[in-house]
């Protein structure tokens, strides 16, 4: 049997419901039968939660230092313990600055780990921006971090289900931002990078297609600035000329009916509610986030923090797992 990946799973916010995902993960068994997962968190406020919650707390905790040390001698499902969270000012379903710091490394010792060779792929539980904001630390999501940390030159966001798939060209922006950051080379790489994933998820040529900015995609000029004539369509025709098969700019509003659906493998979308709207509204807690053109895997959840049902006992985890397994099957694949 081949060799199973090593996967990073950071915890998230602290005060959501990451910790309680996390600790089903650790025992749900085709997460293990498909990876050696390792939670890169804290041991304490997962052994509270689980308290909490009535779950099993966790079965193997390793200090970061021993980790470092010694990373290759692990293979059992464990806690990678970075004690970044002091237990006496945590308050489950609250924003604060210390769950966002404490956040934030989870994120960047799971980097440094991935980097360094000593996890094959990283799986990401959920943030809260404004406790990010709250402790100084000026991203706006995930993706932003990983894209400066790994020095990816080009990057975007894609969210992935059995339903639909999306990427986008703009991510964490006001809507009047949106056109000034579309251009015929930032549509050209999302197209690129949509491509290259794709590929490797369906083992064939996908279809693609690219969503109008536009209400009916401009209508020949009548809408908007002509986004559609001067950025989309130029791009879309490089792509042709590749020999791809992608369509548009299709008019947002009928981009996602069934029948089309059907036709595309995934979506160029322009702006963040464009495509998780409707994403969202057909496969919430089954969709996968990726961050496509990094130098090394990194899949997500779809959802937030739910501060509202945190610690309660009540959170899915089922993107969390299907996260997870996409994060082991991408890292197979790049074992060979």
């Amino acid at each position: 049997m081949a060799e199973l990946p090593k996967i990073a799973i950071t915890m998230g916010d602290p005060a959501g419901v990451g910790p309680e995902i996390c600790l089903l993960a650790l025992t749900n068994p085709d997460i293990y039968l498909n990876c050696h997962p390792f939670v890169f968190g804290d041991a304490a406020v997962l052994a509270k939660a689980a308290d909490q919650i009535g779950l099993e707390p966790p079965g193997h905790v390793i200090p970061w230092e021993e980790w470092s040390a010694h990373h290759e001698n692990f293979e059992k499902p464990a806690v990678v313990d970075l004690g970044a969270m002091p237990i006496e000012a945590l308050t489950p379903g609250t924003v604060s600055a210390e769950t966002g710091r404490a956040s934030h490394e989870y994120i960047l010792r799971a980097i440094e780990a991935a980097l360094a060779g000593q996890v094959s792929a990283i799986t990401t539980g959920p943030i809260h921006k404004e406790a990010l904001r709250s402790a100084g630390i000026q991203f706006p999501g995930h993706t932003e971090i990983f894209a400066e940390r790994m020095g990816a030159a080009r990057h975007c966001m894609m969210m992935t289900s059995g339903l639909m798939t999306c990427s986008f060209a703009t991510l964490h922006v006001g809507y009047s931002e949106v056109p000034g950051l579309l251009s015929v080379e930032r549509i050209r790489d999302v197209i690129e990078l949509t491509h290259e994933a794709m590929t490797r998820l369906r083992e064939r040529e996908p279809r693609l297609a690219v969503c109008g900015l536009n209400p009916h995609a401009g209508e020949h000029g009548l809408f908007g600035q002509g986004e559609e004539e001067r950025i989309l369509i130029p791009a879309i025709e490089e792509a042709r000329a590749r020999g791809w098969k992608i369509e548009g700019p299709w008019p947002p509003d009928t981009a996602f009916l069934p029948e089309r659906r059907r036709e595309i493998d995934a979506y160029v979308c322009l702006y963040h509610d464009q495509g998780l709207i409707p994403l969202k509204a057909l496969a919430f807690d089954e969709a996968i986030n990726l961050t496509l053109g990094l130098p090394k895997i990194r899949t997500s959840v779809d959802h937030g923090t739910a501060l509202d049902i945190a610690w309660k006992g009540r959170a899915s985890p089922n993107s969390l797992f299907e996260a997870i397994l996409l994060a082991a099957r991408l890292a197979r694949q790049a074992i060979g």
